[in-house]
């Protein structure tokens, strides 16, 4: 009772257009030809695929809940023939990356600058996601690296710290904290709030640092990321805790960062798959990231030469 992909095709093709002569356009075929296939198909499963209604093909309960699964397949084959044909085209080879928002902001276009001046033939690849779908790109092997300011402890991963930062705090130019040096917990308490979803990384990560002080995070407003509370604090929305590689990405921002008392150190980490090779292609973007981590003061001169 398998299926072949000619007729999953011809089952999505009918589903989209809902007609055995729209499936015919689509696919370039006659519509006899979409009929046997599709009634072959029925046959296979052992079910009706659709109902014909006054003339028209109406989906029955059984399609409904396949179409997701075909939907699915019919991605993954149209990646694999994106990637053949990118294989083809980019004969020196394609990089994937992936970055949190944080270093994805700047950095990261940074670095990919700089190496496409020495690799002016390689395809690469970017998108700056949140953690979870990040770490989900890798484990399927859609991006061959990823940077973070989060660690991974997925068994499968492996990471390298490769920038080093701080947790800060971000304020309004004339706001009273302003005129800080540093600043305390205590200090944040009288003043509107931008926090993290609770059960997010960086949201636990602020919540530990209130709780180490004996208090509560009482946000006014929650954000994805530290560049959404960067983008907050600069329209004037309040207060917020982000790490140092948002705030530095904020070059021309109309807000001022203070170094928080006690403050976590925060890392940016370089995460790839543990059983995967590395490439040439990787190796040498990965010592033209570090070089700008240098550059821009994310990397001691020591840990550079480690």
């Amino acid at each position: 009772m398998s299926l072949n992909l000619r007729q999953i095709e011809v089952f999505r093709a009918v589903m989209i257009t809902g007609s055995i002569r729209g499936a015919s356009e689509l696919l370039f075929v006659s519509e006899p030809a979409v009929s046997r296939l599709l009634s072959h198909m029925e046959q296979r499963i052992g079910f009706a695929l659709f109902e014909r209604i006054r003339g028209r093909l109406h989906a029955t309960l059984e399609a409904r809940k396949l179409f997701p699964e075909v939907e699915t397949v019919y991605e993954c084959v149209k990646r694999v023939n994106e990637m053949a044909r990118d294989l083809s085209e980019h004969q020196e080879g394609i990089l994937n990356l992936v970055a949190s928002p944080s270093v994805g902001q700047m950095v990261i276009p940074h670095a990919i600058a700089e190496y496409r001046q020495s690799h002016p033939n390689v395809k690469l690849t970017f998108h700056y996601l949140n953690y979870v779908p990040l770490i989900e790109r890798l484990l399927k092997r859609q991006a061959d690296l990823a940077i973070t300011i989060l660690p991974s402890n997925h068994p499968n991963l492996e990471h390298e710290v490769i920038g080093e930062g701080q947790l800060i705090c971000i304020c309004p130019y004339n706001h009273p904290l302003s005129r800080r040096a540093e600043i305390k917990v205590a200090d944040l308490l009288a003043y509107p709030f931008i926090s993290y979803e609770r059960n997010s990384p960086f949201g636990q990560m602020v919540q530990k640092v209130f709780a180490d002080c004996d208090e509560t995070v009482k946000p006014v407003i929650e954000v994805g990321s530290p560049q959404n509370a960067c983008a907050l604090v600069q329209a004037g929305a309040g207060i917020a805790l982000v790490d140092s590689f948002s705030a530095r990405s904020w070059s021309a921002s109309r807000f001022v960062a203070r170094p928080m008392a006690d403050a976590p150190q925060l890392n940016a980490y370089l995460v790839r798959l543990r059983d995967e090779p590395q490439s040439q292609l990787t190796h040498t973007f990965v010592e033209t990231l570090k070089s700008v981590m240098l550059n821009e003061g994310h990397l001691s001169k020591l840990d550079r030469c480690a």
